[in-house]
């Protein structure tokens, strides 16, 4: 049993520091911008409540964070009261926001100033994942850090690996974002032409999920996209943040993403449509607006 803290109770927040207490059988502290979401999962799982990011991380051995971006996770981890002010030596904060690579190597920095660790650790999987216990998580930063981590993210990873120094799991999770946008794109146009063509799509995904073109988007979202149903995951907002994130790091490294900036125009439009809110897999209203 570990002594840890969990800053951000959102969607994906919630359920994972429910799972370090359920799971994990962890003593566990949460901090959540809104006080009354920390009273509620309090009440709901039996762990305790911190005012501040600080007096959360005070005198725990890990500070597992889930926020929404690169400024919501400077502003928990170094702002006024942030938890790196109240951070004992030794101890190691785990960073499961989809951020840049750019922060996360800036805290690293931070931390080890100090004295204490830092792993980037963003997830895939969704809300699902994190409710079920079940997601991937794509790790940077020290092998002896991540070593002594591993454990406590594993009360709700399916997958867990260290992928190299400070940065690489962000930059990781920029790979699976930038791979989901070409797959949905393309399923979408599947199942649009397949409609158009009067085929039955259910027979038609029945076929090509037993061949070459199988995936997961496939497997679980083809069903609600040919229902036009759009409130079953990843809403499209953030999935613009992250590949706003995927396009301004290629534009560092020299990479070309032309389909990822392609998806990233669609997205634009379903946004305009009314969809900021729906799921990845509305690319298929856009086509038959």
């Amino acid at each position: 049993m570990a002594k840890v803290a969990f800053l951000g109770l959102g969607v994906m927040g919630f359920p994972m520091a429910g799972h370090l207490v359920k799971k994990g059988g962890h003593e566990v502290t949460v901090y959540n911008r809104t006080g009354a979401k920390a009273k509620e999962w309090a009440d709901k799982f039996g762990g305790r409540t911190a005012a501040t990011p600080k007096a959360a991380a005070e005198g725990q051995d890990f500070v597992m964070c889930c926020v929404g971006n690169d400024n919501d996770l400077r502003a928990v981890a170094t702002g006024a009261d942030g938890a790196f002010a109240g951070m004992n030596k030794g101890a190691t904060f785990v960073d499961h926001t989809t951020a840049s690579a750019e922060v996360a190597r800036e805290l690293d920095a931070a931390a080890t100033k100090v004295g204490f660790n830092f792993i980037d650790a963003p997830v895939s999987g969704g809300q699902a994942g994190a409710e079920n216990g079940v997601l991937t998580v794509m790790c940077g930063g020290a092998a002896d850090a991540y070593a002594g981590a591993e454990p406590v993210i594993a009360a709700y990873a399916r997958m867990c690996k260290l992928l190299g120094p400070a940065g690489s799991g962000q930059l990781t999770k920029m790979v699976n974002q930038i791979c989901i946008a070409g797959l949905v794109q393309g399923l979408s146009e599947g199942i649009h032409f397949a409609k158009k063509s009067g085929l039955d799509v259910a027979a038609v995904i029945e076929t090509i999920s037993k061949g070459a073109a199988q995936s997961w988007q496939m497997e679980n979202r083809y069903k609600t996209m040919n229902d036009g149903k759009f409130d079953f995951g990843f809403a499209v907002e953030w999935m613009r943040k992250d590949l706003s994130i995927c396009i301004a790091e290629s534009r560092r490294n020299g990479a070309n993403l032309p389909v990822t900036a392609l998806v990233d125009q669609f997205y634009s439009e379903v946004e305009k449509m009314g969809g900021k809110r729906w799921d990845t897999s509305s690319l298929l209203a856009r086509l038959q607006r």
